[in-house]
């Protein structure tokens, strides 16, 4: 039975949905998405003995919004608390894009409260060696371009603001997207409804803002190799952070296991749910009990 709460972590509340008991799989959502994105993984984790919970990050949906610098470490910080809140010691990870982003760190962070790492889409990525946007703008590509606008204050805002369905549909329905039908209109209106208040859109966007913030911290920390067992799920069709994005990897990551989700573009657990799943669980069965 699906249920619901808030974990209180780093004086803010994170919103949560959790399903089954056993050792606890934390799910961690990207931009523009929540929780709901994990929604097809909730009952077959469950069913295969585990806890499945997934979160509202920090500043997103049901989750505090808190008038903070959204940076990696603070950020991770709130996902430790999230685990320890839950009652657990430990927790496998698993992060689809943003999500991926900070499942990364946290287990170089608090390597403590993490028994595993599934990347959805989101290698962990080497330090590139000048400020993340400047990196971006040198390399002139267009895939990127909508990190460097997000730089800018209000006008992303105004923009989401503006037609809230149309800017997220460009996301959902866009070109990174391989099965576009999977966003029905039922799905859409969730995120429709997350993202269309005043205001809803600038913590997330406050992610984006802090990516030079997140080199800077990350320096010394990026150097630590993460050895517990991780697992990096591809997207085949997925031009962003696409499956060539994770060689290397074992420099960082020795105890890596790579897949690559054929037909399916950014929003992988969400367009090829059953094959993101069946990785999930091959790979977590594998793994020795954790709490």
């Amino acid at each position: 039975m699906m249920r619901s709460g808030y974990a209180v972590t780093t004086g803010i509340r994170v919103f949560y949905v959790e399903e089954g008991d056993g050792p606890l799989v934390l799910l961690c959502h990207g931009f523009p998405e929540l929780a709901y994105s994990w929604r097809n993984q909730m009952t077959p984790l469950a069913d295969a003995g585990f806890r499945a919970v997934a979160i509202d990050l920090p500043g997103y949906g049901r989750s505090d919004k808190p008038d903070v610098t959204y940076d990696v470490v603070w950020l991770c910080a709130c996902l430790a608390g999230v685990i320890e809140a839950l009652g657990a010691e430990r927790a496998v990870v698993a992060g689809h894009d943003w999500g991926g982003l900070l499942a990364w760190p946290l287990a170089r962070l608090h390597p403590e409260r993490v028994a595993g790492v599934i990347g959805v889409n989101t290698p962990d990525l080497p330090l590139p060696p000048i400020p993340t946007t400047e990196y971006l703008r040198r390399r002139g590509s267009s895939k990127h371009t909508y990190i460097l606008e997000f730089q800018k204050r209000d006008e992303p805002e105004a923009l989401f603001e503006a037609d809230t369905r149309a800017a997220l549909e460009l996301f959902f329905k866009g070109p990174v997207t391989t099965h576009p039908e999977v966003f029905t209109d039922e799905v859409m209106q969730v995120y429709v409804d997350a993202f269309s208040p005043v205001g809803a859109m600038t913590p997330p966007l406050e992610y984006y803002r802090n990516v030079d913030r997140n080199w800077e911290l990350m320096a010394y920390p990026d150097s630590i190799r993460i050895e517990v067992e991780c697992l990096m799920i591809g997207a085949a069709n997925d031009p962003v952070l696409h499956p060539g994005l994770t060689e290397g990897m074992e420099e960082r990551v020795p105890n890596l296991t790579r897949v690559v989700v054929d037909d399916c573009g950014h929003w992988t657990q969400q367009e090829q749910p059953e094959a993101t799943t069946e990785h999930m669980l091959a790979y977590l069965k594998m793994l020795e009990p954790w709490s």
